[in-house]
């Protein structure tokens, strides 16, 4: 029964949008943010507007380290969120992560709501999407006409072996999956950036990709939204997969847990931080733990179904929260909060 189709696919990204607004299908308290404590400066020496959280990303400078991670993607109602995602993260200086660009292979007609983005926001910095699942049976030639479908700076492989696991259509099938990555990154025209789906990375998988040459790795680790959680939400409560989805509620690396080992590892990539991230405070502890790029999804989502002015506010109160970090951290930038005297592990 697990092979049947169960909906269609846009049905599929519609069902998880809505379940992944679900408080219950949040695993909660679980990133390990909470271990992390930054050491206050009580005599900063800086003031205030000499706090500086712009970065470079791809070779160009950008206001923020802030990116939106793909969300949505592959269905009608789209379209309205991700032209209110792509107004304001351009307008702040925010990148934006496309949704899975899975249902372009086959449907031409689905790249006509990216176009009219791209129309509208020309300096929008956007990140292609595609599982890796589907990367093993996919030619490089399709993957870069995904990537000038968008007129993406970035290809993003999202890897979610729990997921497709536990999706009652899933396609959990990864062999070849390293292989498929590093033929990807010597042959795409534009950077390589893998990124889990929540479960997060250990130090043994960051270390296996090591020299394939990839340009980021979000670590995307439990503490957000589960996905695991998510596709238990979408079978009947009768079907095998109900309880096994009950069973690995919790799997998962934690987030800090992700980047402790990849501090450790020194990789030649860089490590981008998602999972859990709710705030600029949490954010600014991720880029302690050496994140360069910090990305959240379902707290965007959410205000983005509110509208422009809602979105707006998010992103400016998660920047000045970020600065307000720094400022009584002692630290004028991003990169000064990564000092070994700047925050301890409790």
């Amino acid at each position: 029964m697990k092979n049947k189709p169960f909906s269609k696919f846009s049905d599929r990204k519609k069902d998880h949008i809505n379940l992944s607004l679900k408080k219950s299908n949040r695993a909660k308290g679980k990133s390990g943010f909470d271990r992390i404590r930054l050491k206050h400066s009580a005599l900063p020496e800086i003031d205030f507007s000499e706090v500086d959280i712009s970065t470079q990303i791809f070779g160009q400078p950008i206001l923020t380290p802030f990116v939106v991670t793909g969300m949505t993607g592959g269905w009608e109602g789209a379209k309205a969120i991700n032209t209110c995602i792509a107004k304001v993260a351009e307008k702040r200086g925010w990148v934006m992560g496309a949704g899975s660009q899975r249902r372009q292979r086959t449907d031409p007609s689905a790249q006509k709501e990216w176009h009219e983005i791209r129309k509208f926001y020309p300096r929008l910095i956007l990140i292609g999407n595609i599982g890796l699942s589907q990367l093993i049976k996919t030619p490089v030639s399709q993957v870069e006409e995904l990537v000038l479908s968008l007129k993406a700076q970035a290809m993003a492989i999202h890897t979610n072996p729990l997921q497709e696991g536990l999706q009652i259509e899933g396609t959990p099938q990864f062999k070849g999956g390293l292989k498929a990555l590093k033929n990807l990154c010597a042959k795409l025209s534009v950077p390589v950036i893998l990124k889990e789906t929540g479960s997060g990375f250990s130090k043994q998988t960051l270390k296996t990709l090591l020299g394939i040459g990839l340009n980021a790795v979000d670590v995307s680790g439990l503490g957000g939204t589960h996905f695991g959680r998510v596709e238990g939400d979408r079978v009947p409560k009768d079907h095998y997969l109900y309880g096994t989805a009950h069973a690995f509620r919790n799997w998962g690396i934690p987030t800090v847990e992700a980047l402790l080992s990849a501090q450790q590892l020194k990789p030649d990539y860089k490590v981008w931080a998602s999972g859990g991230i709710r705030n600029g405070c949490d954010s600014a502890k991720a880029l302690a733990l050496g994140a360069s790029q910090v990305g959240f999804a379902r707290p965007v989502m959410e205000q983005a179904l509110k509208g422009e002015k809602a979105l707006d506010q998010f992103m400016a109160r998660t920047e000045y929260e970020l600065k307000l970090a720094l400022f009584c951290s002692g630290c004028k930038t991003n990169k000064e909060i990564q000092s070994a005297d700047k925050w301890e592990l409790l």
